[in-house]
């Protein structure tokens, strides 16, 4: 069965601007980012989303275990932070479609911190806030039965993928499948959605605005739990997008730079090249530029060059 939402003038208009955006990053070759770019940002998600669950590390401190340095903090702090980078360094062999996969990946990321780590409840929950039961999960008897919908609902290729992932996100909390964790799995896997047609959203840290926004977020999950739809979230998780989209642009919003060109070509997945093939990727770049582009690629050791003038072949390394 279908999850229940609405697509109001707000969504769409939300949808609209979001589909510019990416159309915009695509265009200026930011879908693949640099090295540097993207450890900044992994280390901004990781911080950013366990940030809301009240882990207390700076980026800093992810930074320095990122770099396998001692960091001095709260031990259960710290084993939270080893197991993002773990998970988040392999995302893609995640399958966003797959309970089973769903399951592999919580298993990671709360490895160590709870008994049942990668394993449904098999209790009731609800969240408290202050003296009020803000939201009763349903029975862990239909916690199995529930997500499998929801997986099911997933391979719905008629559904856009931004609203996808916005529902998916919603529904898996409302289910709270697991004793904790579900916050983190909520937003890593909608992430994984994105990503399986956006490929920038690996990268892309909109965790930092949900952390930025907290009670907005944790309002728009309420007021969808009232009203039994999940669009008042979608609107709100669409904006976080749509802002997320927009900072990325004008952090990039400069002319385009030599190692960005290089890092957008080396991540195509060709094995050998010629400067004729690097041309007709950035097809308004002269002839001089280029060249000076890919001396700057093997003095960075991206790739080696073999033969001489027009006969010369690239080998990435």
């Amino acid at each position: 069965m279908k999850p229940p939402y609405e697509i109001t003038p707000k969504i769409l208009k939300l949808i609209t601007a979001i589909s510019m955006k990416l159309g915009e990053v695509n265009a200026n070759y930011l879908n693949k980012q640099t090295p540097q770019l993207r450890k900044q940002n992994r280390i901004k998600t990781i911080h950013s989303s366990l940030q809301i669950e009240g882990n207390t590390l700076t980026e800093e401190q992810i930074t320095a275990l990122i770099e396998n340095k001692k960091v001095v903090g709260p031990q259960k702090d710290i084993l939270e932070v080893l197991n993002a980078i773990k998970l988040y360094e392999k995302i893609e062999s995640y399958q966003f479609n797959s309970d089973k996969s769903f399951l592999k990946a919580h298993s990671e990321l709360m490895k160590g911190l709870i008994e049942s780590a990668g394993k449904y409840r098999n209790q009731s929950v609800g969240i408290v806030k202050g003296n009020k039961v803000e939201h009763v999960a349903p029975p862990h008897d239909n916690v199995s039965f529930l997500m499998k919908n929801l997986f099911e609902y997933l391979k719905d290729e008629e559904e856009l993928t931004l609203i996808k992932s916005c529902v998916f996100h919603y529904e898996m909390e409302f289910i709270h499948p697991f004793l904790d964790g579900n916050g983190r799995m909520g937003r890593l896997w909608q992430t994984l959605i994105l990503m399986s047609e956006y490929p920038v959203f690996e990268f892309l840290p909109f965790e930092t605005l949900i952390s930025k926004t907290q009670d907005e977020y944790y309002k728009a999950l309420s007021l969808s739990d009232k009203s039994g739809k999940s669009t008042h979230f979608i609107a709100y998780m669409l904006d976080v997008i749509n802002q997320s989209l927009a900072s990325l642009l004008n952090y990039n919003n400069r002319v385009l730079k030599d190692i960005d060109r290089l890092a957008y070509f080396i991540n195509s997945g060709k094995k050998e090249f010629t400067r004729k093939d690097y041309m007709n990727t950035f097809k308004d770049l002269s002839t001089a530029t280029a060249s000076r582009d890919l001396k700057k690629g093997i003095e960075l050791k991206l790739f080696e060059s073999i033969g001489s003038m027009n006969k010369t072949k690239y080998i990435i390394l």
